[in-house]
């Protein structure tokens, strides 16, 4: 059940938003992550890979792992067990590579096949998914890639958008924990209405 103030939300931003170019789950996804961050910009600039939605809901469903790059994308994410795995990299002497895209690279080690991965913070830990998008090992359920900032952001989303994985991402330097957590948080919803739908 939605909750009445983000029933009215949704209502004040659908007025203000136009939704007519993308399919009903790419909507859903569009809109929680407008309610989460209240940035039209964002959410316009959103592209989804064909078939990552329903991939992800996929994976949802049989219970897959999840991995966020960092805990403030947890945080947002409170309907579905994940990990991230940080705190378990220590920062090499030169910082190259960043924590981030080592604790990328041994989550992927963990999790190679059907996980979730959902970066919101460090363009680094995507750029490590990217690199291993060539590895027969290496086949995640979707990808969500949403790192803020001025270097690497955009262009490590550029590359996102251009490789074969499953994909959920945008364009430019915005994005942000809330984004990535709010995309997720809207396939969840969706994977719980197919669950009912079935019943």
């Amino acid at each position: 059940m939605i909750h009445p103030i983000e029933d009215k939300s949704y209502e004040i931003l659908s007025a203000q938003f136009d939704f007519s170019g993308y399919s009903r789950p790419e909507e859903a996804v569009v809109k929680r992550v407008i309610h989460a961050t209240a940035d039209f910009e964002l959410a316009g600039s959103l592209y989804f890979a064909a078939n990552a939605i329903s991939a992800g809901a996929k994976a949802i469903r049989l219970q897959q792992p999840v991995v966020c790059d960092v805990e403030m994308v947890r945080a947002g994410i409170t309907t579905y067990p994940t990990s991230c795995f940080l705190g378990k990299v220590s920062p090499s002497e030169s910082g190259l590579p960043t924590r981030s895209y080592s604790a990328m690279i041994m989550a992927a080690e963990s999790f190679p096949k059907d996980a979730v991965f959902v970066v919101g913070c460090a363009p680094t830990a995507l750029e490590a998914i990217i690199e291993l998008s060539g590895e027969d090992w290496f086949e995640p359920a979707l990808v969500i890639g949403l790192p803020v900032g001025f270097v690497g952001a955009s262009e490590t989303k550029e590359r996102l958008r251009s490789s074969s994985l499953p994909f959920i991402t945008n364009r430019g330097n915005k994005g942000g924990s809330p984004a990535a957590s709010a995309a997720f948080n809207a396939i969840v919803r969706l994977a719980k209405e197919i669950d009912d739908d079935a019943k």
